[in-house]
């Protein structure tokens, strides 16, 4: 198959390809490094295709690690990097707040009880406390988030 792209096209398809990457490499668990190569290896592949195709000033090859990548200057202002970036913190948020629901939910009910609910029973019964949650983080972010170690600990 041969495909022909301009160079817009390239430069979107190379910031699609490292971003799909950049998230995979988060995945950690066991048996992800399988797909983890996959996409390493068709990153490194697209890359080497580009700089040959004259986006040199766009891909580099790290020698260390002996495969392509963008260069920190085409990161910085890419709108790849805007978007894992955006990723990352809606994550995070989002994360904490389900999280923090989830116990708090837990706690009431009892662990066993909580383990019973499904994800749909879970959101129902924690939209109020994810609702709090969500207008504490708006107005303060994470200044009055502690974390209480018992005696001894910590």
């Amino acid at each position: 198959m041969h495909l022909r792209f301009t160079e817009d096209e390239l430069a979107t398809l190379i910031e699609m390809v490292t971003l799909a990457a950049s998230v995979a490499s988060w995945n950690h668990r066991p048996g992800a490094d399988e797909g983890l190569g996959a996409y390493e290896a068709l990153e490194n592949k697209i890359l080497e295709k580009a700089k040959h195709a004259g986006l040199g000033d766009v891909v580099e090859f790290d020698e260390e690690k002996q495969r392509h990548q963008v260069t920190m200057d085409f990161q910085a202002g890419s709108f790849f990097q805007e978007c894992y970036d955006e990723f990352r913190n809606e994550n995070f948020w989002e994360e904490l707040v389900i999280r923090l629901a989830d116990r708090d939910l837990a706690k009431s009910i009892g662990k066993e009880a909580w383990e019973k609910l499904t994800e749909e029973q879970r959101r129902e019964r924690t939209s109020e406390i994810e609702k709090n949650y969500w207008k504490e983080f708006e107005r303060n972010g994470i200044d009055r988030v502690a974390v209480i170690f018992p005696p001894g600990e910590g």
